[in-house]
C-alpha cells in the first residue's frame, strides 16, 4: 500500500513580518541583511530571463554558472555572522573567473566608444536588464559590508565583475544577431 502524503510550499512562519536566517535568529523582512538577499534573487532571476532569450553559444553556460555562483553568494549573506564561514565559496578564484569570461570575450566584439542603449536584441535588452539589478544587489551587499553584517570583500568584487560581464555579453548578443549597437549619443 502506498501512503501519499501533501507537501506544502509556504510555511505560514513569516506571516508576523519576519524571516529566518541562516543560524539563530529571525530578522524583519525589511532588514538590509533581507533587502540583499532580495536583490540577489532579483539578479539571478534577471540572469535566468537573460539565459532564456540570449543566442550566442558562449552566454547560456557563463550564466548558468553565476547563477549557481549568486544561490551561493545568497546563502552566505543570509547567513548569522557565526554561519557566513560555512557559507563561504565566493573568493579570489571566482572573481577571477569572472574576469577571465569577460577578457575572453572583449576580444571578440568591438567596444563602443560612448555609453549605449539597450533594446536592440531581446538578449542583449535581457543582459542589460540584469546588468542594473546586479549593480543594485551590490550597492546592498556593499551596505552590508560597510555595516560590518558581512566580512567578505569578494562578494562585492564578484558582483562588480559580475556587471562587467553582463555588458559584454550584451555587445556579445548584439553581435551574434547581427545588429549594430545603438549609441546613447545620436550621431
Amino acid at each position: 500500500m502506498v501512503i501519499m502524503t501533501t507537501m506544502t510550499f509556504y510555511t505560514a512562519k513569516g506571516d508576523d513580518g519576519t524571516t529566518g536566517l541562516l543560524g539563530e535568529g529571525r530578522v524583519p523582512k525589511y532588514h538590509i541583511r533581507m533587502e540583499a538577499v532580495g536583490a540577489l534573487d532579483e539578479a539571478s532571476a534577471a540572469l535566468g530571463l537573460a539565459r532564456a532569450q540570449c543566442s550566442a553559444p558562449q552566454t547560456a553556460p557563463i550564466l548558468l554558472e553565476a547563477q549557481r555562483d549568486l544561490y551561493k553568494l545568497m546563502a552566505e549573506v543570509a547567513a548569522t555572522p557565526e554561519n557566513a564561514p560555512r557559507f563561504h565559496f565566493i573568493d579570489p578564484a571566482r572573481v577571477t573567473w569572472l574576469e577571465k569570461r569577460t577578457d575572453e570575450l572583449s576580444g571578440i566584439v568591438e567596444l563602443p566608444k560612448e555609453f549605449i542603449l539597450p533594446g536592440d536584441t531581446l538578449g542583449g535588452a535581457a543582459l542589460s536588464l540584469a546588468r542594473a539589478v546586479v549593480r543594485r544587489a551590490e550597492r546592498r551587499v556593499v551596505s552590508l559590508f560597510d555595516e560590518e553584517e558581512v566580512v567578505n570583500a569578494d562578494l562585492q568584487r564578484y558582483l562588480n565583475r559580475l556587471s562587467s560581464l553582463c555588458f559584454v555579453l550584451e555587445l556579445l548578443e548584439n553581435q551574434n544577431a547581427g545588429k549594430k549597437t545603438t549609441l546613447a549619443k545620436s550621431s
